[in-house]
């Protein structure tokens, strides 16, 4: 299948899909939302996902030039854009058996903010900023944003940046625990390689209901919650990686896990 709006590829258990809008900051339009939901649903067979940008942006959010959103003279329904395409998009990222890694390797703004912020693990560029901009354009933080935002960095700072729209920097990202790790410009490439490899050879299931428990437990009682981890272990000690896993560490050798 040939993409216009993104590169996507997978090798060695490693999905990699690329916003591929450079000149538009790789804003959203109907046909990049069409193609990445193709490209997530061919990622199924690998067992980690890495999500940037190409050129010196990672995502701008939506174009607004795109006639799906643009304003007319009655104006546009944006509900249906974020029903039929933003709100299926974070679903998947969220859901995807399987850590997803983002590299955000320059501006991510409005909803493209809040799609890097609703993966896994996000690895960003010093240079890198996240702005929330929507109430530049009157709008409200889509995307997960009025969710992940006061979930990651508090309400204080979460409304701080939604009222504001104040960029904030990768560095200080970090510093508030709002993602994982920033990292030099030009390390930034190699270091989302080495942790994408050490996914794509770990213990893909476990990886998947660790993932899934974590997500899960703000909607949970501590007690519900301990039913839950005696399921999932319950269901991961049955494994293959998990006999392999103890096979290795008595062995002392390296593990092979095969993601079963």
């Amino acid at each position: 299948m040939t993409f216009e709006t993104i590169l996507f590829s997978v090798d060695d258990g490693v999905a990699r899909l690329t916003l591929n809008r450079p000149d538009r900051l790789n804003s959203f339009t109907v046909q990049m939302h069409s193609e990445v939901a193709q490209a997530l649903e061919r990622a199924a067979s690998a067992r980690v996902l890495v999500l940037t940008g190409a050129g010196r942006g990672f995502c701008a959010g939506q174009d607004l030039s795109d006639r799906a959103v643009a304003p007319g003279g009655d104006g546009v329904d944006l509900g249906e854009s974020l029903e039929n395409r933003y709100n299926p998009l974070i679903r998947k990222l969220t859901s995807l058996p399987m850590p997803v890694i983002c590299a955000v390797n320059g501006v991510a703004a409005g909803a493209g903010a809040n799609i890097a912020l609703a993966c896994d693990v996000v690895i960003a560029a010093k240079s890198a900023k996240f702005i929330q901009s929507f109430a530049n354009i009157g709008l409200i933080p889509d995307s997960g944003g009025t969710s992940t935002l006061p979930r990651l960095a508090g309400q204080a700072r979460a409304l701080g940046l939604a009222l504001t729209g104040e960029p904030l920097t990768a560095e200080r990202a970090e510093a508030w625990g709002m993602i994982w790790k920033c990292v030099d410009d030009d390390k930034l490439g190699a270091e989302v390689d080495a942790l994408a490899a050490k996914f794509a050879s770990a213990p893909t299931r476990g990886l998947a209901l660790t993932k899934q428990l974590i997500r899960e437990s703000g909607a949970r009682t501590l007690d519900a919650q301990l039913d839950v981890e005696r399921d999932a272990q319950r269901t991961l000690g049955r494994t293959s990686d998990y006999k392999e896993g103890v096979g290795a560490f008595m062995e002392k050798r390296q593990p092979k896990f095969t993601g079963n």
